[in-house]
């Protein structure tokens, strides 16, 4: 049996172009691990952040502590350490390796089997891998720091990318009105997957409009905190995945609760979504696959800010490309 896998990896901060295809050492699955051989893994914003040395203070001031990204993973169980009990060896999973260490970016991860959960069989790994920090993140963000309730109004703002993508379905299946606000190339892609209303940010401004909305669920951090204000109802919410600075001294005003998010990975909640993938309430939008040793260049698009959907790394020799969703 083979000791060593392939593997992107970095060991200073840096471009994308610092990533090296390597052999590394296999890891092995301790004790409530298993070892999963990754089929496909999605890039995220979060790579980036980690890979310029943005969040240093978290993963190593004067170099990575963990030298290969990917947060999101879909693969077989190929071995399992003692005491595991959720899966067996073949079970097909996916799951979030943020809270780990990451290590998505190569053949092989060992990993919690709590942060793991079974794909369903109707998805295909690329649209699994898709989908745990992205949409766990709109599910959190709408449903628990939003509280988002049926019948609501919620404007979606960034409603084309990964988290905004999910956004609009998951905001459906709450039950709200959903009005989704992204580029006019992108309009058509966020009314296929549910969106209510749309609005070209590029002819409309939002924050001038005389709806108001019950929510704002923000992705992009384009706005003024004051403008986000003024779009939203009395009582009204406003919740953003990005950091707006003045959101720390300013969480409420005038009856509005204005908040920064950040996600944290769940098993419970990615469970629920995998319900909601199954039964076809949901489905992942991906905007284009790359090899593992094209990793650079997908982290370079994904940059570029023009991805509907998401940024998908194919892995297992064995796997399909997907077709782009336009």
């Amino acid at each position: 049996m083979t000791t060593k896998m392939k593997a992107m990896v970095f060991t200073k901060y840096g471009a994308p172009d610092g990533l090296q295809l390597v052999d590394v050492d296999k890891p092995t699955p301790k004790a409530g691990e298993v070892l999963v051989k990754v089929v496909a893994t999605a890039v995220n914003q979060a790579d980036h952040h980690v890979l310029s040395g943005s969040l240093r203070f978290s993963t190593g001031l004067f170099k990575p502590k963990q030298t290969i990204l990917g947060s999101d993973v879909a693969g077989i169980v190929e071995a399992i350490g003692l005491n595991v009990t959720q899966f067996q060896v073949g079970d097909a999973v996916f799951g979030d390796l943020s809270g780990q260490g990451r290590g998505g970016f190569a053949e092989y991860v060992a990993v919690p089997e709590a942060v793991l959960v079974s794909k369903p069989a109707n998805l295909a790994f690329p649209q699994a891998a898709a989908v745990p920090m992205t949409a766990v993140t709109a599910l959190q963000g709408l449903r628990d720091r939003g509280n988002l309730q049926p019948g609501e109004q919620v404007l979606i703002n960034g409603a084309s990318g990964g988290v905004g993508s999910f956004g609009v379905q998951i905001a459906k299946v709450l039950g709200a009105e959903v009005t989704a606000v992204a580029s006019s190339r992108k309009l058509k892609m966020v009314q296929a997957i549910g969106a209510d209303h749309v609005i070209d940010y590029k002819k409309e401004d939002f924050s001038q409009t005389d709806q108001p909305y019950d929510l704002i669920f923000d992705t992009v951090g384009n706005r003024s905190v004051a403008e986000y204000e003024r779009a939203l109802g009395k009582n009204g919410r406003f919740v953003t995945t990005t950091f707006l600075p003045a959101l720390l001294w300013r969480r409420r005003r005038n009856g509005k609760k204005m908040v920064n998010m950040m996600a944290q990975p769940s098993q419970k909640d990615l469970a629920y979504l995998a319900e909601l993938l199954s039964s076809g309430q949901i489905n992942s939008v991906i905007d284009r696959c790359y090899p593992l040793a094209e990793l650079p260049e997908a982290l370079r698009y994904l940059a570029e800010g023009h991805a509907q959907g998401k940024v998908i790394i194919t892995v297992a020799a064995n796997d399909s490309p997907v077709l782009a969703n336009h």
